[in-house]
Parts: C-alpha cells; sequence; structure tokens
C-alpha cells in the first residue's frame, strides 16, 4: 500500500477518475441538458486537477519547478474560477 503513495499511482489513479468524472457530467449535461453546465465546474475541475499534478510531483521527487508550476497553474485556475463567478453574480444581479 505504502507504494501506491510513493510512485504516484494512487494520484495517477484519482486524477483519472476526475477527468472521467469532468467528461461525463458534460457529456450527461449535453445530452440532458440537465446537471451542472461544465462552465460552472471547469475552472475548479481544473484547480483540483493541477493540485493533483502538484502532490504527484512532490511524492515522486520530480523538480521544484515542476510543482511550482503546478502549483501556481491551480492558483491561476482558481482565480479564474472566483473572477467568473463573480462576474456572473453580477451580472445576474444587474437590473438591466
Amino acid at each position: 500500500m505504502e507504494a501506491l503513495f510513493h510512485d504516484g499511482s494512487l494520484v495517477n489513479v484519482i486524477i483519472a477518475l476526475t477527468v472521467v468524472e469532468g467528461f461525463a457530467l458534460a457529456l450527461y449535461h449535453r445530452i440532458t441538458g440537465r446537471g451542472v453546465p461544465p462552465r460552472d465546474y471547469a475552472l475548479n475541475l481544473l484547480a483540483g486537477l493541477f493540485l493533483m499534478l502538484a502532490i504527484r510531483g512532490v511524492l515522486t521527487g520530480a523538480g521544484w519547478y515542476w510543482t511550482a508550476s503546478a502549483l501556481a497553474a491551480a492558483g491561476i485556475a482558481h482565480c479564474a474560477d472566483l473572477w467568473s463567478r463573480w462576474l456572473r453574480q453580477k451580472r445576474d444581479a444587474s437590473p438591466f
């Protein structure tokens, strides 16, 4: 069990499941018109994926620059998600 953590295999499985989840949610929404639209979760999902890549980098001994890049990308995706939610809330609250 310990080897799953040290070689990043467990994180790889979680990353794969997260990608499949994202595609499944998008496909379900496209086919049925129900569920959560991808624009409402895509940036959040992307931020989480970058965080998982950073964890994988630490566990596998990748160079610090890979981990730092993944963390920076997660932060950018997170900020973009917050920004888009803020603009959408502002637009929806506008009386015009």
